[in-house]
Order: C-alpha cells, then sequence, then structure tokens
C-alpha cells in the first residue's frame, strides 16, 4: 500500500548531489553504529504499525494528508546536507528556495510586496503574527470567534494580550453583530478571522470584517492555516469565494503547507502584508549575519533554527505543481470540495443522521437521529468505533447544538452540545472512494442502531 517507487528518483537524485562535492578529499562514513542500522529500522517500522493509516482514503477522520511524493524526496535528499535556514551561513541553497516558495505563496494571496518566511507550523505563525499586532497595538484586545482555533487564546496568553472570544452564527462563523458590539465597546487591536476553521471547515465572513476596520480601525489577521490553499478553488460557494477574494485586504495571514500544501509537517507560513514590520524583528547577533549583506531569515523570524530540508521540500512541490487556478494543484482541492459535497448529499437525504449546515470546504460534520441529542452523542461514539472496525476512521468532536438546529426536528435537546462524527476529506482521492466510504458507514450505523 506504501509508495516505493520514488525511492529510484531519490537514489538518482543522490548520485547527482555527490558529484557535486566530488573535489573535496574522500572522507569515510564513520557513522557509529550503521552495522546495526537495518535491526533498528526494522524495529522502527514495526513500531510504526501502531498507527492509523493516514495516507489511506479510508482514513478521514482528523486533519492527515500524505506529503506529496516529491516532497519526501525533495526533504530526504536535503538531509545529506541537513541545512539550517536561519543565517546564509548554514542553508544558502535552500534559504534562497525558501525565499522563492514564500513568495509564490504570497503570489497565490496577490501579494507582491510582502515579508514572510516558513515556519515549524501554524502555532508559531499564529504566535508571530499575534506577536507582530502587539507590538503595534499594545494592550489593545485580541479577537477571535468562539470556533477559531484555541491556539489564539493561548498565544495571547504567552504574548500577554487580552483576549476575547465572539459567539459565533449557527454556521459557526463568526458573528458579524456581536462583533460590532464587541468593536463599538472600543480598546481593539486585532480581529483574528478564521478561513477554514478546524473543526468544520467553516468561512468567517472576510468582507464584513474587513468592512468594520474601515469604521473602527484594528488590524486583521486571516487565519488560513487549513483553508488558505482554497484561494484557488473555482467550486466554492460566491459567499465564501467572496471572502477568499478579500484577503489581499488583510494585514497578516497564516497558511500550513503541511496540511492541504502537501507537506511534510514542521512547515508552517506567516506572511505581512507590510514589508516594514520586519523592524520590529531587528536583533543582534555577534557570529551569525556576517556572510553576507543580503537578508537572513533569521532577521525576520522569531525562530532560530529552522529546517532548511523543509524550504526544499516546499520548493521542489511548487515547482512540480504551481499554485495557480485551474492548475493540477487546483483541481485536487476541488476534488477534496466534490468528495464533501457527495458525502453531505447523501447523509441530509438519510433518515438515520442529522447533518449539521453544508460544508463550505471539504469538512463534513453529522450524528445519527436519536430520540435526545445525549443519545445521539452516545450513539456518535459508537458509530465511530464500529466504523473502525471496517478499517474505515472518522474523528469524533463536540459542537454546539445550535450547528444541527435546522435539522433537530422533535429531538429532546437535553444537552447544549452534540458529541458527533467529523469528516475531513482532505485527500483528492476522497471523490472516487466515496460510494465506498458510505456503504461501510451506512453499514456501521445498522449494526449499532439494531442494538440501540
Amino acid at each position: 500500500m506504501l509508495e516505493k517507487e520514488s525511492l529510484k528518483i531519490l537514489q538518482q537524485a543522490l548520485e547527482k548531489l555527490d558529484t557535486e562535492f566530488s573535489a573535496l578529499p574522500a572522507n569515510e562514513n564513520a557513522a557509529p553504529g550503521m552495522q546495526r542500522a537495518a535491526g533498528v529500522l526494522s524495529s522502527v517500522a514495526e513500531q510504526l504499525r501502531d498507527n492509523y493509516p493516514y495516507f489511506h482514503p479510508f482514513y478521514a477522520g482528523q486533519m492527515l494528508k500524505p506529503p506529496h511524493p516529491v516532497a519526501r524526496l525533495a526533504y530526504s535528499l536535503a538531509q545529506w546536507i541537513n541545512p539550517n535556514n536561519h543565517a546564509l551561513d548554514g542553508g544558502r541553497a535552500s534559504s534562497a528556495m525558501e525565499k522563492e516558495a514564500v513568495a509564490e505563496i504570497a503570489q497565490m494571496f496577490g501579494w507582491t510586496a510582502h515579508l514572510g518566511h516558513l515556519t515549524s507550523g501554524g502555532t508559531m505563525a499564529n504566535l508571530e503574527a499575534l506577536w507582530i499586532a502587539g507590538q503595534l497595538a499594545p494592550d489593545k484586545v485580541v479577537l477571535a470567534s468562539e470556533q477559531a482555533h484555541y491556539t489564539h487564546k493561548r498565544i495571547s496568553g504567552v504574548l500577554q494580550l487580552p483576549f476575547e472570544s465572539i459567539p459565533c452564527d449557527v454556521q459557526a462563523r463568526l458573528d458579524v453583530a456581536a462583533l460590532e458590539r464587541r468593536l463599538a465597546r472600543g480598546g481593539v487591536g486585532t480581529v483574528v478571522a478564521t478561513l477554514g476553521t478546524t473543526a468544520t471547515g467553516s468561512v468567517d465572513p472576510l468582507p464584513e470584517i474587513l468592512a468594520l476596520r474601515r469604521k473602527y480601525g484594528f488590524r486583521v489577521h486571516a487565519d488560513a492555516a487549513y483553508g488558505g490553499y482554497y484561494c484557488l478553488a473555482a467550486n466554492l460557494t460566491p459567499e465564501t469565494s467572496g471572502s477568499f477574494a478579500s484577503l489581499p485586504e488583510v494585514d497578516s495571514i497564516v497558511i500550513d503547507p503541511h496540511k492541504h500544501g502537501l507537506q511534510p509537517y514542521g512547515c508552517g507560513c506567516i506572511l505581512f502584508r507590510d514589508p516594514a514590520v520586519g523592524r520590529l524583528y531587528k536583533h543582534d547577533s555577534p557570529y551569525t549575519y556576517f556572510s553576507s549583506k543580503e537578508l537572513h531569515l533569521g532577521e525576520i523570524s522569531l525562530e532560530c533554527s529552522r529546517p532548511g530540508a523543509a524550504a526544499v521540500a516546499l520548493w521542489a512541490t511548487q515547482k512540480l505543481l504551481p499554485l495557480e487556478r485551474n492548475g493540477e494543484f487546483a483541481r485536487g482541492l476541488e476534488s477534496c470540495r466534490e468528495a464533501a459535497l457527495d458525502l453531505y448529499r447523501r447523509i441530509a437525504s438519510d433518515s438515520r443522521f442529522i447533518p449539521a449546515f453544508p460544508p463550505e470546504l471539504d469538512i463534513v460534520v453529522f450524528a445519527p437521529r436519536a430520540r435526545s441529542v445525549s443519545g445521539a452523542s452516545a450513539l456518535s461514539r459508537e458509530i465511530f468505533d464500529a466504523a473502525a472496525r471496517r478499517n474505515l476512521h472518522f474523528a469524533v468532536a463536540e459542537l454546539p447544538v445550535i450547528f444541527f438546529a435546522s435539522n433537530l426536528g422533535e429531538m429532546k435537546q437535553d444537552r447544549t452540545s452534540l458529541t458527533c462524527l467529523r469528516s475531513v476529506l482532505m485527500k483528492p482521492e476522497h471523490r472516487e472512494w466515496i460510494g465506498r466510504i458510505w456503504a461501510i458507514l451506512a453499514e456501521s450505523t445498522d449494526e449499532v442502531l439494531r442494538h440501540a
């Protein structure tokens, strides 16, 4: 089941890389323990069997997507050099590749002038965005919706910035009316707009948020860690497309190439519209930035050592699959959304299930129908287990009942939250597997309901 043919390509590339250093004196590899390495790797393979099959279409639970083979290969190839993209001394080629790859991401959002770099993930990227916001508006409040990622509240605490949550509407998007009521009280420095919430893939109404910025004055940070690449997709609703089309107007953007960008974990990205914020990163180092007058990435990053291999993998992937509308990469995203719409339609037309709202991106949230919310919550966990026994893997989520309110009928609302099933259909091949996924879900649900 695991793709192995690409190892031949790695061997060829490694031979080419080796010739680039042929002028050096021979150096025998003295790495200790190599005679026992095969046995250790065999043990590693055995240990790794204790995983869900994240690479397979039957895994449709959490936000786990296998990296593209070219990303794996480029990352592995770079490991023979092991560059560090902090200073140019440690990663000249990989730093240039990072700058180019990040500029391509910025261009995807309509930015030519920008300041940006890769990070270890979305959490660190969001930390940098809120750190800059706090430097520019110290002691002012950070606002985000109740469905925004919990990291914003935690990061605000780390940065000692006041934080408040804003209620959501019935589609898990930031409630604009509630936002304006809070803005009218003053003291707000930053509003976080989430374009692709972790739980439901909901997209906050960015045009309306930007309209409020013109009235009240605050920074807008777009947390597009999950959904950002969907700005390339052509099959979104007009409302969702409008939010993505407004991204050029925000002050900062976070996107995670290690989600929809087909990268290994450890690859986030932070972008600022105004390059002048780089002055806030300024710091001195007595030994780091003297090899070149060019910008060292460490001079615009809070992180120090960062893997150059992550930049090499991203650069290679974007060369193979450019970030362009109607391109091969964009069509993969559109397939993910088509899969989600297909699954949603099947669930919405089946009396055994209660769907939430239609998906904006590629996440579908639903629960089994029961006499009460607590009963449906219990059945959700049983269906989760029954499907897993058939090698189909969903996730379980705890969400407000209001997200399901229009479909509850006479169900007794004895809880304010509903334990539901969540399906993240972020692999393009999910489009062709929905029939089989549905068949197993139906069989698992029937088994549970027979014994309910």
